[in-house]
């Protein structure tokens, strides 16, 4: 992995969640919740972990027709900014996992099963109260306070 500075809230690597991923974009009303996550991310000064199945989801998530509207954004924008993200990331080829909570979540287990240290930002509480990994699953606003 690239080595960049420690983000905040502890040691090694993060896994941002596609719900803080939007919570962090700008909207109609101005910067996301989360907009400082996201601009750690694009900036390098919080390092990440990336796979095929998470960027396909980024892309697919901001792809749909109400969200490029609610943000005012274009396909073109969505792929700059899919191609941004997966550029300053670290890419990590997921490994075999214990079953996630949710089965629509299992890449999200075996990319923090690929990478011991990493820890998964997420606002999905399914996978914040459920699964062996729970104790590496985190709130966005608790790694950003801490």
């Amino acid at each position: 992995m690239p080595s960049r500075s420690d983000p905040p809230g502890g040691a090694g690597p993060v896994i941002v969640d596609t719900n803080v991923l939007i919570a962090g974009l700008p909207t109609v009303n101005g910067p996301g919740t989360l907009a400082h996550i996201l601009q750690g991310m694009l900036d390098g000064s919080i390092p990440y972990l990336v796979s095929d199945a998470l960027l396909s989801e980024y892309r697919a998530v901001l792809l749909r027709p109400a969200l490029l509207s609610r943000l005012r954004m274009a396909p073109p924008e969505v792929e700059a900014l899919v191609e941004r993200i997966a550029r300053n990331g670290s890419s990590v080829a997921p490994v075999q996992a214990a079953p996630a909570p949710d089965p629509g979540d299992q890449f999200l287990w075996e990319l923090l099963a690929a990478c011991p240290e990493a820890r998964l930002l997420t606002r999905d509480e399914l996978l914040l109260r459920k699964g062996r990994m729970r104790r590496r699953v985190i709130r966005p606003e608790a790694f950003a306070a801490a």
